[in-house]
């Protein structure tokens, strides 16, 4: 069977499971420390694993997981059976926010060949910082 005969659902749950087994091997993460570090959440990273979704995956997780994990969002898109990892559609109508703004420009700098790895590193322990800090509610 060829590569054109594999769905885009198996095509990806390969992708995600090969991302899983580095990310265990590598660094020593679980499913758990995985949806910790890349913000998509455990029961998402199983769908994946099971090609169980309809519509394709949001983007923007599919790129959050690529650039936690060190990975070529380029080929998640090929997995995926789109044509590359261009900018995010929009919604038609669709405001973005200051917030939204400011983590594509983070999204968009980690997955940039031409940023560092020094720079993307530094990127990524400040992001884990922010993550993990305590919420201070105002009381």
């Amino acid at each position: 069977m060829g590569s054109a005969d594999v769905s885009p659902q198996m095509a990806f749950a390969r992708f995600v499971r090969r991302a899983i087994d580095d990310a265990r091997e590598e660094r020593g993460w679980t499913v758990t420390d995985l949806a910790t570090h890349t913000g998509v959440g455990r029961s998402t990273v199983f769908r994946w694993l099971a090609g169980d979704w309809q519509d394709y995956p949001e983007l923007a997780k599919v790129r959050g997981f690529c650039a936690a994990l060190d990975l070529p969002v380029a080929a998640a898109f090929r997995a995926l059976g789109l044509p590359d990892a261009g900018p995010v559609p929009r919604r038609r109508g669709a405001e973005e926010g200051p917030v939204e703004a400011d983590v594509r420009v983070i999204l968009d700098r980690l997955a940039d060949p031409s940023v560092p790895a020094e720079e993307k590193h530094h990127i990524r322990d400040l992001l884990r910082y922010l993550a993990r800090r305590p919420v201070r509610r105002a009381g």
